[in-house]
């Protein structure tokens, strides 16, 4: 019996609709709310046994998670993975189908060192994802690709003249091995792009990267000079990590090329612009947010457990907040059109504190306390029960600091409090309605340096994910001597 996590993943992700057309594709996406398959980017449960892949499957079926998708690496000459990887993905195949979780495999190169550039090496890569997918005849998912505006994993990112190298090169891997999978398996699902979130498109940086925004661009364009008639992705793959795991997954970037969770009309435009009135449905494409994580911190008497540290850019959050921000993500998502689905990262933490500690079991697969908090997220998602859309509630603020009718002078701490029914995207303030700055992550706090005298109105407002506002202001006298 199929689970009604599975269930949901099934119409999530377009099982039994293969579409070549805008059209066909458009219907596969939703109208916002139930439908959305929540699952979870781990590679545990490849294992040389069945009875081990299964064991470490049961710990994503029992966090509530619709889908598992695991990775296969490619490397430079090689046109098939080596038996043992090939067992070990069967295992967690079979697996994922006795726990009644969808399987997704994502297929790409290891590392920059790596990159399929030549016709010879992309022969060898989509070799390599086809004998995959006739490994595993019950998988209908299948990735091209991990982060390739992202020079860890893709080189050169530019031409030496600063053109775009990355996404026109990609273009034509995606392209050959959208073929080659569908070949194999015609109702297959190619999702394509698997893009980072952020990214700085400065050729002569030390790392070259492209922003998303300008990878879809360059993607684009590279497609309509190639004058293929045929499309080259079924669903396009986003990784919509926030800029820290502090920072809430309801917080936006309008004025950059960042594009995460609440990004999505930016990523919808893109989508349109790069490819509406070609073959390649644009802004009715489906949507994968491929890979989520927010980290947790690790609590002392489970520290043995892990190896090295953590960097100091990560800003790991407690374990209520990694689980209250898992499921503020997946509201944001619910209502999306034409978000498919959301795959967390991971099921159970890495061991190396150098890596990612954003599962919701502790490296010993022990549950986190953010698991039951994510499962229940799941289960509404799944019940279409998760949050109303379209959000039209207003978020809630109060300004606490300065008091109403105050004298101040010198810096002044702003302070306020901001709540809303799915998460607060960010807390702006204004002095006499000029924003002077904002703070993203609670406790809200802003250091004000006065200028003038006499009297002025200070305002907090508190935006949510979907830029519903609300505001809360008291009037002071500034009296700098």
């Amino acid at each position: 019996m199929v689970s009604v996590f599975a269930a949901a993943a099934v119409v999530a992700l377009g099982v039994g609709t293969v579409a070549a057309s805008g059209a066909g594709r458009a219907a596969a996406c939703r109208v916002g709310g139930a439908g959305m398959a929540i699952g979870v980017a781990e590679d545990a449960a490849k294992q040389p046994t069945l009875a081990a892949a299964k064991a470490k499957m049961d710990l994503a079926r029992r966090a509530g998670f619709a889908a598992v998708r695991v990775t296969e690496i490619w490397d430079r000459g090689e046109s098939a993975p080596s038996r043992a990887a090939l067992t070990a993905l069967q295992n967690a195949a079979a697996a994922a189908r006795l726990d009644g979780l969808r399987l997704m495999v994502a297929i790409f190169n290891d590392r920059a060192a790596n990159t399929p550039l030549t016709a010879g090496d992309r022969s060898q890569f989509t070799q390599f994802a086809a004998a995959i997918v006739k490994a595993v005849p019950g998988v209908s998912d299948f990735v091209v690709g991990n982060e390739p505006n992202n020079n860890l994993f893709w080189m050169p990112q530019f031409n030496a003249d600063g053109s775009d190298a990355a996404a026109s090169a990609y273009e034509a891997l995606l392209a050959a091995s959208y073929d080659a999978i569908k070949h194999i398996r015609p109702s297959a699902r190619v999702f394509g792009g698997a893009l980072a979130p952020r990214g700085g498109d400065n050729p002569a940086a030390g790392k070259p990267t492209h922003s998303p925004t300008s990878f879809i661009t360059d993607l684009g364009a590279a497609y309509r000079a190639s004058g293929r008639t045929a499309p080259i992705i079924d669903v396009f793959d986003l990784h919509p990590y926030e800029d820290n795991s502090s920072v809430p997954p309801s917080f936006d970037h309008p004025n950059s090329t960042t594009i995460s969770v609440p990004d999505y009309p930016k990523l919808v435009s893109l989508l349109g612009r790069a490819f509406d009135g070609t073959a390649q449905p644009g802004s009715t494409l489906p949507i994968v947010y491929g890979e989520y994580g927010v980290e947790s911190l690790v609590p002392p008497a489970k520290l043995p457990l892990y190896t090295g540290s953590e960097p100091s850019t990560t800003h790991p959050v407690d374990e209520p907040t990694q689980g209250a921000y898992y499921v503020q993500a997946m509201k944001v998502a619910y209502c999306q059109p034409n978000v498919v689905g959301l795959m967390l990262f991971h099921v159970s933490d890495e061991p190396s504190l150098a890596g990612w500690q954003s599962g919701v079991y502790y490296t010993d697969d022990t549950p986190k306390s953010s698991l039951p908090i994510v499962r229940q997220g799941i289960a509404a998602a799944a019940a279409g029960a998760l949050t109303s859309c379209p959000d039209t509630t207003l978020p809630q603020v109060t300004l606490t600091s300065p008091a109403n009718g105050s004298t101040v002078s010198g810096v002044v701490t702003l302070t306020a409090t901001a709540a809303d029914n799915v998460g607060i995207d960010r807390v702006e303030w204004l002095v006499d309605g000029n924003e002077i700055g904002y703070s993203a992550v609670p406790p809200y706090t802003f250091n004000w340096q006065t200028q003038a005298t006499g009297t002025q109105t200070v305002t907090a407002r508190a935006l949510d994910a979907a830029r519903n506002t609300a505001t809360s202001s008291a009037t002071v006298t500034v009296a700098n001597g």
